[in-house]
């Protein structure tokens, strides 16, 4: 059964002063960038800085107080534990949580913050489904409650309360929403929300956004049923999920008018975009509802859009690897292996007569082969217009003919880069 309107209401009630009301900003920016007018419903706020608290705390809540006795326990790539360790904090409650091996430390960091001595980590796993096996093998041993991360109709009611605040919000400023967009990981947050949204106000559209890498839903979708993908991309880690939910899904196909995927590098633009335009730190998986305009944007002129930002937890170690992959994604940086003639002055040679004015160099690796007229050189080069990128590729090759473009080599670049 689908999660109704009542059951959101009830977790809306129950919530009050447990998480915080989050605010519904107007965006200029991205309303310029789109000629619409850009919302966003600002979850990287929260208590814990993701809207995770919100389905975490109601369901620890609702849960057997004779299991709860003895703890909980929870699987999360970062998010969901947080808000279960808040929660659990505040409750007395004491938890188990496990967590995949590839979590940012700064997401552990801070689950141990929110809590506290109530708190165990067990790092499981490459993957959250992995991690989610061996929590749900742990909770039935222990006879411990197991708080799922999406696929449960609390966890979705709770999450649900994001649309209730936010068409409280839109009546208060007197607006009339067009359009709403969210992430999906494991596809609770949009469960809730459309479930809430299409049948409060039908003619509101709503569109789910999920990484390249991780379209768990999108191949639900295909399959007509939930569906393993044989491999995933973490690096939009709160997204990171292999299989969604059957009521998750069953709720999407219900409610959800359109998916769509985003690149990484999209992704990380979005987030230096954020940061540096509206002093917003978003996360990947956060980012990912705005940086899914670019997909709809002939769609969204002249039409009012919410965008929730789901999460502001991100890693600052991160941020050397979010600026890469944004200039990659721009066009702007590239990778190459060029034979250099191993003889004095080929590098002044390259520099004078290949590169372009404005280029530069931001990687090269180079060692001396001996007994060889040339030796191989791992170069990154930086432009400053991506249109500049055919002539230099020209004069790269009347430099050496066999040299490789990394970024067509996928083995390769993973390799060296």
């Amino acid at each position: 059964m689908l999660v109704t309107v009542s059951a959101i209401e009830q977790a809306y009630e129950r919530l009050r002063g447990a998480v915080s009301h989050t605010p519904l900003q107007y965006d200029r920016f991205l309303s310029e960038k789109y000629q619409a007018t850009v919302l966003l419903k600002r979850e990287d706020l929260q208590k814990v800085r993701s809207f995770k608290l919100r389905g975490a705390y109601y369901a620890i809540t609702q849960a057997d107080p004779v299991q709860t006795s003895r703890g909980v326990v929870c699987a999360s790539a970062g998010n969901h534990a947080q808000g279960v360790a808040y929660t659990c904090q505040e409750q007395q409650i004491h938890a188990v949580i496990f967590m995949p091996t590839t979590t940012p430390q700064q997401k552990i960091a801070q689950v141990l913050f929110f809590g506290g001595d109530y708190v165990k980590i067990e790092l499981v796993g490459d993957t959250f489904d992995a991690a989610a096996q061996a929590a749900k093998q742990f909770a039935k041993e222990k006879q411990m409650a197991f708080i799922a991360p999406f696929d449960d109709p609390n966890i979705i009611a709770g999450q649900g309360t994001v649309a209730v605040e936010m068409l409280a919000d839109a009546e208060k400023k007197q607006v009339s929403i067009d359009l709403v967009v969210a992430a999906i990981g494991g596809g609770g947050l949009i469960s809730g929300t459309a479930a809430y949204l299409k049948e409060k106000q039908p003619n509101i559209k709503v569109v789910g956004a999920e990484p390249v890498g991780a379209a768990s839903m999108q191949a639900a979708f295909d399959h007509q049923g939930p569906v393993a993908l044989e491999h995933i991309e973490t690096f939009v880690d709160g997204a990171a999920v292999k299989q969604v939910g059957a009521q998750t899904y069953a709720h999407a196909k219900r409610y959800v008018d359109q998916l769509v995927t985003v690149e990484e590098g999209a992704i990380c633009q979005t987030i230096l975009e954020l940061y540096s335009k509206q002093a917003i730190v978003a996360e990947p998986a956060g980012a990912l509802s705005v940086a899914a305009l670019d997909e709809i944007k002939e769609q969204i002129k002249g039409k009012t859009v919410v965008c929730i930002v789901s999460g502001g937890n991100n890693d600052s170690s991160r941020m050397a690897e979010i600026e890469e992959k944004s200039l990659i994604y721009q066009g702007l940086k590239h990778y190459f292996i060029v034979n250099f003639p191993q003889r004095p002055g080929a590098l002044k040679e390259f520099v004078s007569h290949v590169l372009g004015p404005d280029d530069d160099i931001t990687r090269f690796e180079y060692t001396k082969k001996i007994n060889r007229g040339t030796g191989p050189v791992m170069l990154g080069i930086l432009l400053k217009q991506k249109n500049d990128l055919p002539a230099l590729l020209s004069r790269i090759e009347q430099f050496d003919q066999g040299y490789i473009n990394l970024q067509q080599n996928q083995s390769l670049y993973s390799l060296l880069v």
